[in-house]
């Protein structure tokens, strides 16, 4: 069984009452993805102050600036080369293990993608750092699959939803889920599922990172499973007591049965001790009206 790395993508909204965030983060987890590079270009003094507030053995990926792909589309003009070499460095102060780059729907659906492609992954060089493209809005072709493998990069995927097509012996999925854009929560079955899916012989190394609105929570959640082989409880309670503290984060009230089932149906309770499920399992229950209290909410599904 080869390493598996698991974290999340950032850690700004790693929450602590003081302190900093990006230390205290790298104490509870051993990878993070750094996100904000895909939006613009951070001095190298603030990479350098990222790799100095980390433990040694701490690792980074870090995600391509968009117009890489979005303005430049893999071409290799003045101003796209001046970006790749800043990102270089970025990995090479880092010393980042996966560099991510997202082929945007548009480009995904170029004919010449695979062309492109083989000319920029043929003419950039970052060290050990490997490349990991993800497709998104579209599937690749056979061809562009093909230029992934000739060139050693890593098909980047959501492993809760598709595995790689192209063989690697580094296994890199960003994690979203089945939800409507990143509100989901993974439950303990999706998790396991992916721990058994990373932990193929073929991979030397595994990283997963999480991108969920509950990204840290399934992240820990994973690691503790991988840990002791249980999933930790959710909540103090069980059954419609753990439903009760789930709704009082931020259920908003006079509601209906069918607002609560589409902003809350997504987050998991304890079932028992053993078992978590879908707030919707319960909510769907309910009879079809409005609800001015969550004591109204939970004395309906007594």
């Amino acid at each position: 069984m080869g390493q598996t790395r698991i974290g999340a993508g950032g850690w700004d909204y790693f929450n602590i009452p003081n302190g900093d965030r990006l230390k205290a983060y790298s104490s509870a987890y051993d990878f993070v993805e750094v996100n904000s590079t895909y939006y613009r270009l951070p001095s190298p003094s603030t990479v350098a102050s990222w790799r100095r507030r980390v433990p040694l053995g701490f690792e980074f990926s870090v995600r391509c600036q968009r117009d890489i792909a979005e303005l430049h589309r893999l071409e290799l003009t003045p101003k796209s080369a001046r970006i790749i070499d800043s990102m270089e460095k970025i990995c090479r102060h880092l010393k980042a293990g996966v560099l991510t780059i997202l082929i945007p729907k548009a480009l995904v659906g170029d004919r010449e993608l695979a062309s492109k492609l083989k000319t920029f992954l043929s003419t950039i060089s970052f060290g050990e750092t490997r490349i990991a493209i993800e497709f998104r809005g579209g599937e690749p072709t056979e061809d562009t699959l093909k230029i992934l493998h000739d060139y050693n990069a890593v098909h980047s995927v959501d492993l809760s939803r598709q595995e790689p097509k192209v063989d690697s012996s580094i296994l890199y999925s960003r994690l979203f889920g089945k939800g409507k854009e990143n509100i989901y929560e993974f439950n303990d079955n999706e998790l396991q599922d992916i721990a058994t899916k990373s932990s193929g012989p073929k991979f030397e190394k595994s990283i997963l990172a999480f991108h969920g609105v509950r990204m840290y929570r399934d992240a820990a959640r994973l690691k503790t499973f991988l840990t002791s082989g249980k999933f930790p409880s959710l909540t103090s309670q069980v059954g419609l007591g753990s439903l009760g503290e789930v709704l009082k984060e931020d259920a908003r009230f006079p509601t209906t049965k069918s607002q609560l089932m589409g902003e809350q149906g997504w987050k998991l309770y304890d079932k028992n001790v053993e078992e978590r499920a879908r707030a919707r399992e319960l909510l769907e229950k309910l009879p079809d009206r409005t609800y001015t209290t969550l004591e109204d909410v939970l004395e309906s599904l007594t």
